[in-house]
């Protein structure tokens, strides 16, 4: 490959690597799956109900845990009409992207952020892992997705998108941090976040823009810049600073120092090249949900990091095309809702 640089590997390193074989599919991408700097990964047509979450430790592979007695519950197929995962559940679906990385290349997961703001909880696992959502330098093998719907049960099929891979050359040192805060003022009237809606109803993956907002979510509206976190209700919030990642970086959303709050700040966290270049910025939105305790979070209080590291070379396509469905955003859910005038 011409690219030699460390860093996060661009849409046009990731499109040779396919070319090379190192990214290996069941069946041709998607034409809108190479992003900026990461990889849409799409499931399967298979899904394993699981007794519990699992890593499958250095010497066995994801197939190896799975023979063992007690671990699968029951297979799923997954049919072009969709099959329902259900709140509480846990499932591993096989992807139908693998890999074959070459020496000093690593990874890392995330769940989309459309994923994440419709709670679903997600994490990659690879054979002989010992940690989700991270591939092991030079890892040759399948890719797994471990899925569990918080909130509201989903309808999923094959081809499905629900989480993304970053490939990074060498390890990332030059990186630097922004801390994001929470925004809770607003004019009157005007929602600072969103409830999500205990049985509010099934989502169908693919129903972009078909889900009435009414029936799934309820408005916020803060007193005095304080709003009251009750436990485990999940809620959409925004950041008051906007966030912008030039060209050459790509960024990651973090946890701050878990002593600063009972909750947790976010599922999705890749923020490409591009995104918040447009005039007026974007925000950051924030999946939050509040742990054991009801908690108070203030306007302007810390509850994430952004981390930035350089991209190996420059994209040649930015975030904020007709793919890109949060350029600009403020305040918003995912893009499964219509949000009624």
């Amino acid at each position: 490959m011409a690219d030699v640089n460390k860093g996060v590997l661009p849409d046009s390193a990731l499109n040779a690597l396919l070319k090379q074989g190192a990214i290996r599919t069941e069946q041709p991408l998607d034409g809108d799956q190479i992003q900026p700097a990461s990889l849409d990964l799409r499931l399967a047509f298979d899904a394993y109900r699981i007794r519990a979450s699992f890593l499958p430790g250095k010497d066995r592979s994801v197939a190896d845990v799975l023979r063992e007695p007690g671990i699968e519950l029951h297979r799923i197929e997954l049919t072009p009409q969709g099959a329902v995962l259900e709140i509480g559940c846990v499932y591993l679906v096989p992807l139908q992207e693998s890999l074959r990385l070459p020496a000093g290349m690593s990874g890392r997961a995330n769940p989309k952020s459309s994923t994440g703001r419709i709670d679903v909880f997600t994490r990659v696992v690879c054979n002989r892992s010992r940690a989700f959502d991270d591939v092991p330098v030079g890892y040759s093998g399948p890719l797994w997705l471990e899925i569990s719907p918080r909130t509201f049960p989903i309808l999923a099929r094959p081809g499905d998108r629900l989480a993304q891979l970053r490939l990074r050359r060498g390890k990332a040192e030059d990186t630097s941090e922004k801390t994001v805060s929470i925004d809770l003022e607003q004019p009157a009237g005007t929602p600072v976040g969103w409830r999500a809606k205990r049985h509010g109803g099934l989502i169908d993956l693919r129903g972009i823009g078909r889900h009435d907002v009414r029936h799934f979510w309820e408005p916020l509206y803060a007193t005095g810049g304080r709003l009251v976190l009750d436990p485990e209700e999940f809620y959409i919030l925004a950041s008051r600073e906007t966030v912008k990642v030039p060209s050459g970086k790509a960024a990651e959303m973090a946890p701050i120092a878990p002593e600063l709050g009972e909750f947790r700040a976010h599922y999705a966290g890749f923020f490409d090249p591009g995104f918040g270049m447009n005039k007026g910025g974007s925000r950051a939105v924030l999946e939050v949900r509040s742990r054991d305790v009801p908690f108070i979070l203030e306007h302007g209080q810390p509850v994430a990091k952004l981390i930035y590291e350089p991209m190996s070379e420059k994209p040649a396509a930015l975030y904020g095309g007709k793919t890109s469905n949060y350029q600009g955003q403020g305040l918003k859910l995912s893009k499964h809702f219509a949000v009624p005038d």
